[in-house]
């Protein structure tokens, strides 16, 4: 089975000029803003949520020990944050409709 390409940057703009009747400078210099503005709220240790879409945060992870897969020996991994991004009901639901389904079949119970 061949899968699709992904969807790059290019793409992107493409679509939103043709779906907003702009320039693709234009759409390049909105979609530039918005990732911007997202990397500096999450920067922050704010977090940015787009409701039916999903939310941009940072977190936190723990030092922690773990293995060289190669030689098997023990190594220190330090703390650090990361960012991390949380998809929404409504996105979870256009991938995956039958899993959005048992699960309100499940909430109705």
């Amino acid at each position: 089975m061949h899968q699709p390409p992904n969807m790059n940057r290019a793409q992107l703009v493409e679509i939103l000029a043709s779906k907003n009747e702009l320039s693709k400078t234009a759409a390049n210099a909105v979609l530039e803003t918005l990732i911007e503005t997202v990397q500096t709220a999450v920067k922050k240790g704010d977090a940015v949520q787009l409701v039916g879409f999903g939310t941009f945060k940072a977190v936190k992870r723990a030092a922690r020990t773990g293995k060289n897969p190669a030689t098997g020996a023990a190594l220190k991994i330090p703390a650090s944050t990361v960012p991390k991004f949380v998809p929404g009901a409504k996105f979870k639901a256009v991938v995956d409709p039958k899993a959005a389904k048992r699960k309100a079949e499940k909430a109705g119970k």
